[in-house]
């Protein structure tokens, strides 16, 4: 049993790194500031910067307050809307297809672990457990990639949004930037594809000290 868990001290992070990864991946699917404008004109976006995301649009205002808001406007996004990029919606579907994935994934480690650190010393399924976890890893990695990348390259080609009247937006900013989800799904899809590489590397031991079932 003892070779058993010394040849699982990377998987036990890569449990770690993983949660971690699905904890930054929820987030950045959270938080609205996905693109941070700068706008010119602040008669009704009073602070001059409003905070696209992927769910919604938020901005500080003095004349359109949303209800449960002291000083701040948000609207959401409401089905599928032509004028709102494609990215966006692409971010939606796959993040939530990515949350999905890595609770997976942590499921099938936290399964593999329990047989290496019980002494179940069955190859197959502690095998097949770590192996299926690293692919929904990697899977997972994947989906916050695409819109993390498809989202920044927006960003940084200064790409306008034609948004409808309701959201009391301008077209297009004066200027804008990558806001906080976008390196922190950077990061979870470092700690994603990490967690599926250390998964799918684990070789079961030789060796045990306890008969081995298949």
């Amino acid at each position: 049993m003892s070779s058993l868990v010394s040849s699982s001290h990377l998987q036990l992070a890569t449990f770690a790194l993983g949660t971690v990864g699905w904890i930054l991946c929820t987030i950045s699917m959270g938080i609205v500031d996905w693109r941070v404008w700068h706008v010119d004109n602040t008669t009704i976006i009073s602070s001059g910067i409003a905070w696209v995301g992927i769910w919604k649009v938020c901005f500080i205002s003095y004349l359109h307050v949303s209800p449960g808001y002291k000083e701040q406007f948000c609207h959401k996004f409401s089905g599928y809307d032509s004028s709102i990029p494609r990215e966006i919606y692409a971010a939606q579907g796959l993040l939530l297809i990515a949350m999905f994935m890595g609770l997976l994934g942590l499921t099938a480690t936290i399964f593999a672990l329990r047989n290496v650190y019980m002494g179940i010393t069955h190859k197959i399924l502690i095998t097949r457990f770590f192996l299926v976890g690293g692919f929904f890893y990697i899977f997972a990695g994947l989906c916050v990639l695409i819109p993390v990348s498809w989202n920044f390259y927006s960003v940084t080609q200064n790409q306008s949004i034609a948004f409808p009247p309701s959201y009391c937006m301008p077209s297009s900013p004066a200027a804008q930037e990558a806001g906080a989800a976008i390196p922190i799904g950077i990061v979870a899809v470092i700690l994603l594809l990490l967690s599926g590489t250390f998964s799918l590397s684990y070789r079961f031991p030789v060796t045990t000290n306890t008969i081995t079932k298949f």
